[in-house]
């Protein structure tokens, strides 16, 4: 199909699937993901996930981190700093453990086990900011927490699988490579922060001076690209540098008119096409030959992290229904998990039938996010 055509009816789906998901209570965001698994390769047919497609949902995800940062009370996101690292770490290594000590019930050698638990320690946290920007609940300490949280978990994640494929292929771990890793994470967050924060400042001041329609939007366009592109420099996904990039120029006086300028550039195409496209790329056919472990290990990637990152919060004194809705903030696994299972797919760790186990739990733990967060945040 022409891409046109093709992005003529994602946008169709998008709107039609997430009215109807409002309809019946749930997120408008659980609608479009539905409406992409329809459209897709597992019933109709009518879309594939081409490579126009592929850009312009990784550019929808960019957008709405970005809209994130810009939507985030930083004064909040200063105070939940603690909580966020208690969040990340109980989120990376209970997921891990039970991870790896069931893959070894099973039967799996020990390095598979090492990454089907490495696979599990990842948060993708694109479908989980969406949902909260719809429910209005970004800005509150579950929301922010959760953001800030997952930005630990990227670097984590990032030494994780330093240290998986090190033990693969050299039987052991360098610490001099861990501590270069770690100074390039930190050298990336100081620098965006102690210059890029005064740079942001002056060139949306500058811009301001051009007179061309929407100069000042177009700049925050490209320095929101700038910091996505540097940070996957740095080894770490370019929406942390989005993020980045929204939390600075969120301090800015230029903030409010940006992001309503955004607001529309997004969802207006972006961000529907990256939702409606994980329910494209989800073939549930899978499902249908998923294995008992397969099951079990997508059971473990829910209650994992809602155990690991509860625990975190709870640890950092939230109440039980706060720390509830952080761990199922924390739950979907998308690009990053997918990544790390196809990095032991390279390195000759999983064969196809182990593969399919990660692509098994990151389609549970995706259709399973909407409905659970909206759950959590209906509890009072």
């Amino acid at each position: 199909m022409d891409v046109f055509l093709e992005l003529a009816v994602i946008l169709i789906s998008a709107k039609i699937f997430g009215y109807l998901a409002t309809r019946i209570r749930m997120p408008a965001a659980l609608g479009q993901l539905v409406g992409g698994i329809i459209i897709g390769p597992s019933i109709l047919h009518f879309v594939s996930y081409s490579e126009d497609v592929h850009l312009i949902s990784e550019l929808g995800i960019v957008l709405l981190l970005f809209l994130a940062g810009l939507e985030t009370d930083v004064e909040e996101f200063r105070r939940v700093g603690v909580p966020a690292f208690l969040v990340a770490v109980g989120g990376v290594a209970v997921p891990f453990l039970l991870g790896y000590i069931s893959a070894l019930f099973f039967g799996y050698s020990k390095v598979q086990a090492l990454f089907l638990g490495g696979v599990l320690t990842a948060t993708s946290v694109g479908l989980t900011a969406s949902i909260l920007m719809e429910m209005k609940k970004l800005r509150g300490k579950e929301g922010t927490t959760i953001l800030a949280a997952a930005v630990v978990d990227d670097v984590l994640g990032i030494i994780v699988l330093t240290i998986l494929v090190a033990l693969n292929t050299k039987g052991h771990v360098y610490i001099e490579d861990l501590l270069i890793l770690l100074g390039e994470v930190a050298f990336f967050f100081a620098i965006s922060i102690l210059f890029g924060t005064p740079a942001i400042k002056e060139a949306l001041k500058l811009s301001s001076k051009i007179e061309l329609p929407e100069t000042v939007t177009a700049f925050a366009l490209s320095i929101t690209l700038i910091f996505a592109y540097i940070a996957e420099k740095f080894q770490i996904a370019g929406i942390t540098g989005a993020y980045l990039a929204g939390l600075i120029i969120a301090q800015t006086d230029e903030a409010r008119r940006i992001t309503t300028k955004i607001m529309t550039i997004a969802y207006s195409l972006f961000v529907p096409v990256f939702l409606v496209s994980i329910g494209i790329k989800s073939d549930i056919r899978i499902l249908l030959h998923a294995g008992t472990f397969a099951l079990i290990y997508s059971f473990i990637g829910i209650f994992g992290k809602i155990l690991g990152c509860g625990a975190g919060a709870l640890l950092a004194k939230f109440k039980p229904k706060e720390a509830l809705r952080v761990g199922v903030g924390m739950i979907p696994r998308m690009e990053v998990a997918l990544i790390m299972a196809n990095v032991a797919l390279t390195e000759g760790v999983f064969d196809q039938g182990i593969f399919s186990i990660p692509v098994t739990m990151v389609i549970v733990t995706t259709i399973i996010t909407p409905p659970l967060l909206k759950w959590a945040f209906a509890r009072e």
